[in-house]
């Protein structure tokens, strides 16, 4: 599977993310990514551990020596995501109010 076949999964980057500062449970992964299924989560885990990016461990999910070099990408990704979120909601509070009237 190409690489950004397995990260353009849904839930893929953030399974990611959620590892970067150490292992974790699956209930907890579930916990920090609210409105995952217990399904797409499992679904997501085995990619990962197939592809070598994760392993499981004695808590849980860790990333391997190969997902923890994506950490510098993921903190790039991330702060661009900030950098774009914020683009928006300025755009949108520059956007004029529109008011719905009625004949």
């Amino acid at each position: 599977m190409a690489a950004m076949d397995l990260f353009g999964r849904r839930w893929a980057l953030r399974v990611l993310w959620e590892l970067r500062a150490g292992p974790l449970g699956a209930r907890a992964l579930l916990a920090r990514c609210e409105g995952m299924s217990s399904s797409v989560l499992y679904q997501r885990l085995r990619e990962l551990m197939a592809s070598g990016i994760i392993a499981p461990s004695a808590d849980g999910y860790e990333l391997t020596p190969l997902g923890a070099a994506l950490s510098p990408a993921l903190r790039s990704f991330h702060e661009w995501a900030n950098t774009w979120a914020q683009a928006q909601e300025a755009d949108a509070l520059k956007e004029p109010l529109t008011q719905s009237g009625g004949g």
